[in-house]
């Protein structure tokens, strides 16, 4: 089949969205992405993935923002999407995240594609959390509420709808009035070579090897709590003298916690390394004594967990993280860690303190996370109910 995936975004890099691809080529299907690009809009292949760049400009993505405020955004897009699918042949549509969903379905009105909306986070919620969102003029001009009814209109509309967790299922199905077996789990996990065929930076264990490690990988906007661990990091200063909080990521917001770190006298004890390619993770990881996710919660975080988790778990780590449920009811199922109520620095402390002095729990954690990996939530474990799914399309 031929399957053509919608990203309003460049590619690469989006981990999800080729894994999901590799996997469906790997099992007998052909896949094109339509991407966007901002200088050129050169044709290429990544891993056998037929990537199709078509060009856009500044003023097309911020009214993407508008999406649904205004028409403007889908009329741009659409007309490149019917081009898309028809010099292609393509014979199935892939929607990666709503925003540019319903200039898919405009596309799409007389060719009649069977379609898969594949749902990477509730954005209606996240966007409430915008900062932009908070004052003038996007609180005026951008409704979540108005989001929230486009994407169960999408919902609606799709032949079937992917999400990550079983919590976000859930989710979906109290709010709609769709049956349940229209709906797709696929979460975001690792693939077994992110931890077999890991090359690990010698300068990074040095670096790291006589500290506890409390580690943080991924996106560090405020929503994710790190500002929790942050004040944690001074109370357990003392307890902990080699205690160091590395923090691999970054966000527009990261001027509060370095202005919060400078506040506590904490930049010996916290290290912010940004962004760092994803082939250093592992190196991190290793070096770490336990892997937080300490995520503030709300109704996107509650039925989501961040790859982050698998990433912590497949090598063998023990995790620290917040009660937002769909990663509280995961690290609990698996007995891989400890679970701290969400913005609470003593509970926090308490927890690290734990860990700190109970090596042997440390060890019992992180061997039940990389079971849980290695038997059930690898990519290629995980990537078969997506495989099933265009296989019942050619059925």
């Amino acid at each position: 089949m031929k399957i053509g995936m919608i990203l309003d975004k460049t590619f690469p890099p989006d981990p999800r969205v080729e894994n999901e691809a590799i996997s469906l080529i790997k099992s007998g299907n052909e896949v094109y992405l339509f991407c966007l690009s901002y200088d050129k809009n050169e044709d290429v292949v990544v891993n056998e993935i037929k990537v199709k760049r078509y060009l856009s400009n500044k003023l097309e993505y911020k009214l993407s923002a508008l999406a649904y405020t205004f028409p403007f955004y889908t009329y741009l897009m659409h007309s490149k999407i019917h081009d898309f699918l028809i010099k292609n042949d393509i014979e199935a549509i892939h929607i990666h995240d709503m925003r540019i969903a319903e200039a898919v379905f405009t596309a799409n009105k007389k060719l009649k594609l069977p379609v898969v909306l594949d749902l990477h986070d509730n954005i209606p919620e996240i966007m409430k959390l915008y900062p932009h969102l908070q004052k003038f003029p996007g609180k005026q001009l951008i409704s979540p509420a108005k989001w929230k009814q486009k994407e169960e209109l999408f919902i609606k509309k799709s032949d079937k709808v992917i999400t990550v967790s079983q919590e976000f299922i859930e989710e979906v199905l109290d709010r709609t009035t769709i049956s349940r077996d229209k709906m797709v789990l696929v979460p975001n996990t690792v693939q077994k070579s992110f931890y077999e065929d890991a090359v690990i930076s010698n300068d990074i264990v040095k670096r790291y090897q006589n500290n506890f490690v409390v580690l943080y990988l991924g996106d560090t906007g405020l929503r994710r709590g790190l500002q929790t661990a942050i004040r944690a990091i001074f109370q357990l200063k003392d307890k902990i003298p080699t205690i160091k909080l590395v923090i691999v990521g970054k966000n527009t917001t990261d001027n509060v916690l370095k202005a919060q770190i400078k506040e506590l006298k904490l930049e010996k004890f916290v290290d912010l390394e940004g962004w760092q390619n994803v082939s250093l993770f592992p190196s991190y990881i290793v070096v770490s004594s336990i892997c937080i996710s300490p995520l503030h919660r709300n109704i996107q975080h509650d039925v989501a967990y961040a790859n982050k988790l698998f990433q912590y778990m497949s090598f063998s780590k023990p995790v620290l993280v917040s009660n937002a449920i769909a990663q509280k009811n995961l690290i609990e199922r698996t007995n891989s860690g400890l679970v701290h109520e969400e913005r609470n620095v003593e509970d926090f402390t308490d927890k690290v303190m734990e860990y700190y002095n109970d090596e042997e729990m440390r060890l019992r954690f992180g061997e039940n996370g990389k079971r849980f990996i290695e038997e059930e939530f690898c990519w290629e474990k995980t990537s078969e109910k997506l495989v099933e799914l265009y296989e019942s399309m050619t059925a």
